[in-house]
């Protein structure tokens, strides 16, 4: 049986996968069996090869490969990742190695009650960050709270961790970045408690950013969010 399925997208993620690997082989749990998912999201590069050479299992941790052939976003990665995993707690974050494998375990850990009673959300709350960053999501978050009339913080920080019942009720789930907006909104709606944990942000160790890294990421993240949240607030 397996406890906590996480499930980590790969886009052209060759350069930081044998680090990740290796890493995710270290943050195991004596208490809980885990099992990582990991999604070669369409890449171009070896990462598919690089994955199925360095995939694991032992007695309390194992991991499986996903192969999804063509990218049609991130978050269907995510989406096609869950549906091949067996956790009743379900949790993703990213592959740069910008937040740590281990942080997904030890929040899980410290909320692994509520987590399975299907109460809450947790979700990863970024420190060490720059300023221009910070204050980049500093107006996201009030933009995003004021057209939706909920607090949503740090929306696109990770990981995300929550149960496996909340997550097969969803529908039209979206299937790019908007998933980690549409999860949290979901939650809101849904009455359950989002809990944050500090969560240690890192430079990317390899490859490019997938999504605000960069100055015109930032742009394009910027027109897409505020698209799919005027979206979501035509449906309050």
């Amino acid at each position: 049986m397996i406890d906590l399925s996480i499930i980590i997208p790969c886009f052209n993620e060759s350069a930081s996968l044998p680090l990740l690997i290796n890493t995710c082989k270290e943050s195991i749990c004596d208490k809980y069996n885990i099992e990582y998912v990991f999604v070669n999201n369409g890449s171009s590069d070896d990462s598919l090869l690089i994955l199925n050479n360095l995939s694991f299992q032992n007695d309390k941790c194992l991991s499986k490969v996903v192969n999804v052939s063509i990218n049609i976003g991130y978050g269907n990665g995510i989406i096609q990742g869950i549906k091949q995993s067996s956790g009743n707690i379900i949790a993703w974050t990213h592959a740069d190695m910008q937040t740590h494998p281990k942080d997904v375990i030890e929040a899980f850990l410290l909320n692994y009650n509520s987590l399975s009673d299907n109460t809450t959300i947790v979700k990863g709350n970024r420190i060490n960050r720059n300023i221009f960053d910070t204050a980049f999501t500093f107006g996201m978050t009030l933009f995003t709270s004021f057209i939706l009339k909920i607090h949503l913080s740090d929306i696109n920080a990770q990981p995300k961790i929550f149960n496996r019942k909340f997550f097969n009720d969803l529908r039209n789930i979206p299937k790019d970045f908007s998933i980690d907006l549409f999860l949290l909104y979901q939650a809101k709606m849904n009455g359950l408690k989002i809990i944050t944990y500090p969560v240690l942000f890192n430079k990317r160790y390899g490859g490019e950013s997938k999504g605000g890294g960069t100055l015109f990421g930032k742009y394009k993240l910027i027109k897409r969010t505020i698209k799919y949240i005027l979206h979501l607030r035509k449906t309050i």
